[in-house]
Parts: structure tokens; sequence; C-alpha cells
């Protein structure tokens, strides 16, 4: 590795250890991914270029909601109920998801969270 390279390759693991990186992305990804967080940084730093390090954060934070959304889309089995059987509306379906991804957005335990979304669900299908 020539010494443009190596200096590249510095500033980028500078910013991926900065801006907690590595509790918001390295550690959750690399974990699903079940390798070592080293291995995963590494692999950001041979795909991504010096700005798309440097805009991945905001674009993860701004990610996240959408993220737990379809989290709870797929978990409240809402695929099923709206999507294919159709007994709950897309509108209802989205209320419920969205307030659902306030509340851990707030603070709230996910298993929680999707437990009061299921309470949600069930009195809304019972009505």
């Amino acid at each position: 590795m020539d010494h443009d390279q190596e200096i590249l390759e510095l500033m980028k693991t500078r910013i991926i250890r900065s801006y907690k990186w590595r509790d918001d992305i390295v550690k959750p990804l690399s974990s699903e991914l079940e390798i070592d967080y080293d291995e995963f940084e590494q692999i950001l730093i041979n795909k991504l270029d010096m700005s798309s390090l440097e805009a991945l954060h905001p674009r993860f934070e701004s990610a996240r909601p959408r993220c737990i959304k379809e989290r709870l889309h797929a978990d409240l089995r809402l695929c099923w109920l709206a999507d294919v059987m159709e007994i709950v509306s897309p509108k209802e379906a989205d209320e419920i998801t969205s307030k659902i991804t306030q509340e851990i957005l707030d603070g709230v335990e996910y298993d929680k969270a999707l437990e009061d979304g299921r309470h949600q669900l069930l009195k809304l299908i019972k009505e």
C-alpha cells in the first residue's frame, strides 16, 4: 500500500471511529452479519469513499425510523392483516406503526412497544 493510500485509510478509520459510529452502525450491523467489528469497519473502508463515509451517519439516523417501522410491519404481521387479507387498512397500519415507532425512538424497549402495538392491533380488528 502506498503512502497516499495509507493516509486515506487512516482518515476513513477516524471517520468510522467517530460520531458514535461504533455504537450506532458498526456494532449492530457486524452483529447481524456475525462478523468482528474490525472486519466490518474494513469492509466499510474498502467499499465507501470519503464523502459517503462522512454522510453515512446522518443517513443512518434519518433511516432509523423507517427501518423500525418496517420491522414493526413485519413483526405485527401487517403484511398478512393489511396487505393480503385487508382487514386492516393501509392508513390504520401506518397509524399503528408510526405511533409504536415514535415510542421506540422515545426510549421504550422494542419488545414492550411491540406488545403495545399488538394490543392496539387486536383492539382494531375486534371492532
